[in-house]
């Protein structure tokens, strides 16, 4: 049985279906009724049968397993070079952290009876979102930005998924997928007869900002980071943000792990954005800008100006005492540089969090000892 959706802010409850609405009539962030998560202590990671990847937590999902390539547990590598763990994400079967989600949201959607599902993306979620279709055997709209990368495209294409391009900014990409989502809709996310956002237009929206299942499987990122530490905590994770779907889900899965006693404290959440496209930082009062007062435009996967959750991701810095910062395209490239040299390679966007570990130690934000985990989030093999 489909857990059914809550509104965290109004109280309203929506039931599980495949024409339930995708935000609040209060305009909300839906979650799901349901939090699980298991009792008694955690088997040691050498005794965990992981060969279902993230699916091995199955008992914090309020999602059955129904669409996955077993994807997760991905591994966790010293940088001694940057003083960090480094979280191999872009290891994943589309090459992006994204698929974390994709995995659960599919699932979800396979629960609902869903036969057709339709996302917004930059690129990366919208590959993982179709190559998941393809693997539910459902169809998949992708609406993406006229200038999506080449080889993102060709993910969702060859995916068998229809790619939907559209002139304009990342809000604009948005926009046009929401009108098809809801077909009477007034265009910005309302329902035109005023009620909770319907999906009775052309499919179920699968988005990985505002779908709950998304967030689902993003924190299994914390799971595995915690596992792989022997169910301790590091003292700081440093992730990028643009929807904040990874930063959220860490956040999330390392308050679950509080809630069921498996471990004791919560890492500082440190956020890393491209400057120009920093509304966290900007929230935070910091500077959003690069140096020369320019945006960069080299982080092209986390060019979003208005996070769907933005408010979720403020109360989790506030929670965890971290913080955000915005990197200028300098910093970014010199980060990637020094990546791909050390072997790890990494598309712009993933350079971003690395860059912000330097920022934040010689701010003293970090200190020298401090165990830091930083998440690679996405392919090189994505920018050719």
């Amino acid at each position: 049985m489909a857990a059914d959706l809550t509104c965290p802010d109004c109280g309203a409850v929506y039931e599980a279906g495949p024409d339930e609405p995708w935000r609040c009539t209060c305009g909300h962030a839906l979650e799901f009724t349901e939090r699980p998560h298991p009792q008694g202590d955690p088997l040691p990671l050498h005794s965990l049968d992981t060969s279902e990847g993230l699916w091995t937590f199955f008992e914090f999902l309020p999602i059955e397993q129904h669409v996955t390539f077993h994807e997760g547990f991905t591994p966790m590598v010293d940088a001694p070079d940057w003083d960090a763990e480094f979280k191999l994400e872009y290891v994943f079967p589309t090459g992006s952290f994204k698929d974390r989600g994709a995995t659960t949201t599919l699932s979800r959607a396979v629960e609902l009876g869903v036969e057709k599902v339709v996302e917004d993306s930059s690129g990366n979620a919208g590959a993982s979102i179709a190559t998941y279709a393809a693997r539910a055997g459902l169809d998949a709209d992708i609406y993406v930005p006229a200038d999506v990368k080449q080889s993102k495209l060709m993910a969702i294409q060859r995916a068998d998924a229809r790619p939907v391009r559209v002139e304009g900014t990342r809000e604009d990409v948005t926009a046009a997928c929401l009108e098809a989502v809801e077909g009477d809709a007034t265009g910005d996310g309302t329902a035109a007869d005023g009620g909770a956002p319907s999906q009775a237009g052309e499919g179920w929206y699968a988005s990985h900002a505002w779908n709950p299942a998304f967030y689902a499987g993003t924190m299994t990122f914390a799971f595995e980071v915690a596992a792989q530490q022997g169910w301790t905590v590091p003292d700081a994770v440093v992730l990028p943000i643009g929807h904040g779907t990874l930063f959220l889900g860490a956040y999330r899965g390392f308050s679950l792990l509080n809630e069921a006693g498996i471990v004791d404290g919560m890492p500082r959440l440190l956020g890393a954005q491209a400057a120009g496209y920093a509304p966290i930082v900007a929230a935070l009062g910091g500077d959003t800008t690069d140096a020369e007062g320019e945006r960069t435009d080299i982080a092209d996967g986390i060019q979003i100006t208005e996070p769907a959750r933005g408010t979720e991701i403020l109360e989790a810095i506030a929670e965890t005492d971290g913080d955000a910062i915005a990197l200028g395209s300098d910093p970014i490239e010199t980060a990637l540089d020094r990546l791909h040299r050390g072997g790890f390679y990494v598309e712009p966007t993933c350079a971003v969090a690395p860059a912000a570990l330097d920022q934040y130690r010689e701010d003293g934000v970090i200190a020298d000892d401090d165990d830091v985990v930083v998440p690679l989030t996405g392919s090189g093999l994505k920018t050719l």
